[in-house]
């Protein structure tokens, strides 16, 4: 009876080690996740600009001559 008392105090701290680790793994994965995220927002809207004509001069001021 001792013998399983220990097998199982042994298996709690194995879990509770794999616990931790997971906790861990999926705080590096959510903080991927938002830098990604971050990183996506950031692109998108700057693709998300639209182009500007020209203010003065004779080129560019009612068409997009530089696309």
């Amino acid at each position: 009876m001792d013998t399983s008392v220990n097998n199982v105090v042994a298996q709690s701290q194995v879990m509770q080690q794999a616990q931790t680790a997971q906790q861990a793994q999926m705080q590096i994965f959510k903080a991927a996740l938002d830098t990604q995220q971050q990183q996506v927002t950031a692109l998108v809207e700057s693709a998300s600009v639209e182009p500007r004509l020209a203010q003065d001069g004779s080129l560019g001021t009612r068409i997009d001559t530089y696309a």
